[in-house]
C-alpha cells in the first residue's frame, strides 16, 4: 500500500496523465485508457478515477473520455446536467441523446496515438 492507504492512486495517476494527452476536439474510451495501460479489463477503474478528478491540482479534461458506444455515461459526475455535453460541443464535436456523432471521425486511441 502507498502512503496515501489507497492502492489505486498509482493508476489513477496515470489515467489523469493519458487524459491529459487527449487532444482538443477528440474522445477516447474508458477501454482504449485502459488497454494503453496495459490493463485491458480495468475500464471500471478508468471510469472511477475520472469520477474522482476534480480533486487533482491540473484540470483533466474527463469529458472527452465517453463509453465504447460513444455515450456519456459520465455526465452524471459533471455539476449540471449538461455540463459535459456542452464542454464537448464547445470542442465542435456534436452530441445528440448523451451520444457522441461521428464516434469514428473524432475517436483518439493512446495506443496508436502515443
Amino acid at each position: 500500500m502507498n502512503q496515501s492507504g489507497n492502492d489505486n492512486t498509482g493508476f489513477f495517476e496515470k489515467v489523469y496523465e493519458v487524459t491529459r494527452m487527449i487532444p482538443y476536439g477528440r474522445i477516447t474510451t474508458y477501454g482504449a485508457i485502459a488497454r494503453y495501460l496495459g490493463s485491458a479489463q480495468s475500464a471500471r477503474m478508468v471510469g472511477w478515477a475520472l469520477n474522482s478528478c476534480h480533486s487533482q491540482p491540473d484540470w483533466v479534461p474527463a469529458h472527452r473520455v465517453v463509453n465504447r458506444n460513444g455515450q456519456l455515461t459520465g455526465k452524471v459526475h459533471f455539476p449540471g446536467s449538461n455540463t459535459m455535453q456542452q464542454l464537448l460541443e464547445s470542442e465542435g464535436i456534436r452530441v445528440e441523446d448523451d451520444t457522441v456523432l461521428e464516434f469514428k471521425k473524432f475517436f483518439w486511441n493512446p495506443a496508436t496515438e502515443l
